[in-house]
């Protein structure tokens, strides 16, 4: 089966060369589903905070593109109340030729560094825009009530 060994390939990439403030864990004898972590940046807003997402591999997998769901709760614009994110890579521009470990940074960069352009949650877009310190104060809120142990 193409998919699981390009799964093994991907899953040693990411276990020899980890990427900083994340976690990678497949789940036991499931490689097609990933449950992962970010440790948010210290200049982030959802600074102190850890927010877990699995990472969902079809079965025709590199052709389709995983899927992302956070199970943590987060204050983004850019990630809906269901846990989905909105990501480019993840949608239309995916390719085979996408290796996971740059999926994981992207969605590394994208918690980090919310933006309010392309939201998922428009609300919170236009608070990041039109009002930034109640943004960031309901994010290290909502950071505090559900991503902190």
């Amino acid at each position: 089966m193409t998919a699981l060994r390009r799964i093994q390939k991907e899953l040693a990439d990411v276990t020899s060369r980890p990427i900083d403030g994340l976690t990678v864990e497949p789940e036991d004898g499931n490689l097609f589903l990933w449950n992962c972590a970010i440790k948010a940046a210290s200049d982030s807003p959802y600074k102190g905070g850890t927010f877990h997402f699995t990472l969902s591999l079809p079965e025709n997998f590199p052709f389709k593109a995983p899927s992302v769901t956070f199970t943590t709760k987060i204050y983004h614009p850019g990630i809906n109340e269901e846990g989905h994110i909105c990501v480019p890579v993840l949608r239309d521009q995916w390719k085979p030729s996408v290796t996971l470990s740059s999926v994981l940074a992207i969605i590394q960069e994208k918690v980090n560094n919310p933006s309010p352009d392309d939201p998922f949650e428009p609300e919170i877009a236009a608070q990041m825009k039109n009002d930034h310190d109640k943004f960031l104060a309901a994010a290290k809120e909502w950071t505090k009530k559900h991503a902190t142990a």
